[in-house]
Formats: structure tokens, C-alpha cells, sequence
């Protein structure tokens, strides 16, 4: 029988598919050279959300664009809680291009949010080691006629697992459309997408950003998950980041998230910087689960190629760790770690703040002080 996490669940026909053949042919040239803008922000609840707005040029960079400020009356901050003021300032930090405007030359700008401001800070403070992420997104498309998982059977399950994986045929794989569409769009926004593939689960499926520099990862993977959802949209599904959505013997969803930095990434000094990090990322386990995704205990069980929550592990090629080195990483003394607690729901500004910070025991002005001594700029 399926079961699901009521917060998973979607009144049937929740959602209504865009006319797309239709509204398509209203993506003409602009007269004038007005192009319009989406500013992309983030609520308190972890929702995306935009708001368009019309230019007279075409931006080339950030400091043409002004910010986004939103006025809400009482009855708006009545029905909107996590808006809860009547002025919210928003101001972009990265831009694309909008690839559901592309006659018009559109912009998408993706808009800074709290997590983002100590992200961006720690990087910096970081920079010199030019941390490098990757990060996998696994998610599940859900039709809204069914509250089942796309391409499962209206009554009863699907074959278990085994053969979805890097599915190919029918029956194996349930909404390329979905994936390759999605993919072509990030290539054209100039998200660094480096690929996709069908997941364990029926109708899971996944996509990996990166490598990126610093904050650019979760800038790249915040517009990416707007530009599924937009995607979605056309198609009429709902496109769930729980961690684990359909409860049973069906593996969960995750975020996994690949990091490096230039010392781990040199022959010499590779391996022996990765373990170094692992060492002190093991003693600040607890505080790693608290930012790693909400529900994560549904999903960090210590099955279906996980580590249990309560216990911090790694190894060699270990898919049931808390952190796997890769083989390869293994045998050639450099490269990345793979952490594999990351939930597919997380706030990846904070899942890559508090790597850097618990990789490299970094403390504050405060915490340095109280010990009595000051944290320098390389780390002594």
C-alpha cells in the first residue's frame, strides 16, 4: 500500500497544465528593446517565488538591475504569514538568462536571501582555498490526479526496484520529458548542469550542478530548482524535495554534495587534506543534521544506501557513510568527499556554509577572543 507524509500531499487536480502551444506565440521581439526581468526569491518557508518587472535595456550586469521591493497591505500580510512586512527588499545577486523568454531576451535574477548573506561571507573569508562544490538534487515528479508518484499504477504499486535506475524504455523511466526539458533549459540560462539521470525509484530522477566556486553552487542550484518548477508547470506535475515522499521499501531522496578545495585537489597533500576535514566535520555531526533537511530522519535510517542519522561515519567507496571518498579519490591521493547526509529538501546556502565551517574549525570573533587568540586570514 502506498504511504505518504501528510506533508506531501496534493488535492487531486491541485494543478492545471499551461498552454503552452498557445502562450508560445506571444514570445516575440520586443519593440523598443524593453525586455522584462523575473526577480526569483526565496520566502521564510523555503519557497521560491517571483514577480516580473518591465526594463528599457537589456541588463549586462547586476548593478542595472534595481531591487525588488514588495508592498503588502494588511489583508496581503494576513493571507501571506511568511511576508509578514509591509516593505521586503530584495536585491539581486545573480542573473541568467530566461530561457521562457528567449525572443525577448529575458533575465532571470535570483534575489538575495538571509542564509545567502553568511554564505557569502564565509566563502570569502574561505577564498583562498577556492572550495569547489557539486551537488546532486534527487527529487520525485508527482501527478496530481493520483497523489501517486509519476507512472505509478492507479491501483497497487510498481515492480519494486531495480530496474529504474539509468532506465531506458518504456516502463523503465517515467517523465524524460520533464528531465531532457529541464536540462536544455539550464543549458540555455547558463546554469552549470553536468547532468542527469533517472533514480532508484520510479518516478525519481535527479540532476547535478557544479562544480561551482564558493556561493555560485547554491545560487545555480536555487535557480535550477525554479527552473524545474517552472517546467513542471507546463506539464501539469508537482515536483516534491521531500526526503522521503513515498514511505516503504523505496529508496529516499537526497542532495549529495561534493566538495573540495585546492589543497585536497594537489597530489601531494590531496588525501591527508580530506581526511583532515572529515576529522573535524565528525565532532559537529549533530550540528550538520539540524541544517541537512527537514524530515531527514525519514530518510537517514542506515538503509537504501544511507548512514543512520545518530551515527557519523565514512570510508572508501562506502555508499552507507555519513562521508564516501571516492576510489578513484583513493587511489590517486586527491580529489573531493562526498557528503551524502544532505536531503533533497536542504537550503544548500547553509549545507555549504557549515562544511567550510566545521571543515576548517572556524570561530568567530567572539569564540576567538573567549580562547584568547584571533583566527587569521590563513587559518593559523
Amino acid at each position: 500500500m502506498l504511504s505518504q507524509p501528510t506533508s506531501n500531499y496534493f488535492p487531486p487536480g491541485s494543478a492545471v497544465i499551461s498552454n503552452t502551444p498557445i502562450s508560445s506565440k506571444y514570445d516575440t521581439p520586443l519593440k523598443h528593446t524593453k525586455v522584462t526581468i523575473e526577480y526569483v526569491f526565496i520566502d521564510k518557508n523555503q519557497q521560491l517565488r517571483s514577480k516580473s518587472k518591465t526594463m528599457n535595456f537589456i541588463p549586462t550586469s547586476l548593478t542595472q538591475i534595481p531591487p525588488l521591493n514588495l508592498y503588502l497591505d494588511d489583508a496581503q500580510k494576513k493571507s501571506t504569514e511568511d511576508l509578514d512586512l509591509p516593505q521586503q527588499q530584495y536585491t539581486p545577486v545573480a542573473m541568467y538568462d530566461d530561457p521562457f523568454r528567449v525572443s525577448s531576451h529575458g533575465k532571470l535574477v535570483l534575489c538575495e536571501s538571509p542564509n545567502r548573506k553568511e554564505c557569502k561571507e564565509i566563502m570569502d573569508y574561505y577564498a583562498h582555498l577556492e572550495p569547489w562544490f557539486g551537488m546532486e538534487q534527487e527529487y520525485v515528479l508527482f501527478d496530481p490526479k493520483t497523489n501517486k508518484p509519476l507512472g505509478w499504477p492507479l491501483h497497487g504499486e510498481p515492480e519494486s526496484q531495480g530496474k529504474y535506475y539509468c532506465g531506458v524504455g518504456t516502463g523503465r523511466i517515467f517523465g524524460r520529458d520533464i528531465i531532457e526539458s529541464h536540462y536544455r533549459a539550464c543549458l540555455y540560462a547558463g546554469i552549470t548542469i553536468c547532468g542527469s539521470n533517472a533514480e532508484v525509484t520510479p518516478g525519481q530522477l535527479e540532476y547535478q550542478i557544479g562544480p561551482c566556486l564558493g556561493v555560485s553552487i547554491s545560487d545555480e542550484l536555487w535557480m535550477a530548482r525554479y527552473i524545474m518548477e517552472r517546467v513542471a508547470e507546463d506539464f501539469g506535475i508537482i515536483v516534491s524535495l521531500h526526503p522521503k515522499p513515498i514511505l516503504g521499501a523505496w529508496n529516499p531522496t537526497g542532495c549529495h554534495t561534493n566538495f573540495s578545495t585546492n589543497e585536497m585537489r594537489t597530489i601531494e597533500t590531496g588525501l591527508m587534506a580530506i581526511e583532515q576535514a572529515i576529522e573535524n566535520m565528525s565532532s559537529k555531526h549533530l550540528e550538520h543534521i539540524q541544517v541537512y533537511g527537514r524530515d531527514n530522519h525519514l530518510r537517514l535510517t542506515g538503509e537504501y544506501e544511507t548512514g543512520h542519522i545518530s551515527v557519523f561515519s565514512y570510508g572508501i567507496g562506502n555508499r552507507g557513510a555519513s562521508i564516501r571518498i571516492p576510489r578513484r579519490v583513493a587511489l590517486e591521493g586527491k580529489g573531493y568527499m562526498e557528503d551524502r547526509r544532505p536531503a533533497s529538501n536542504i537550503d544548500p546556502y547553509e549545507v555549504t556554509t557549515i562544511i567550510m565551517k566545521s571543515s576548517f574549525n572556524y570561530k568567530t570573533y567572539d569564540e576567538s577572543t573567549s580562547v584568547g587568540w584571533i583566527r587569521t586570514w590563513d587559518g593559523t
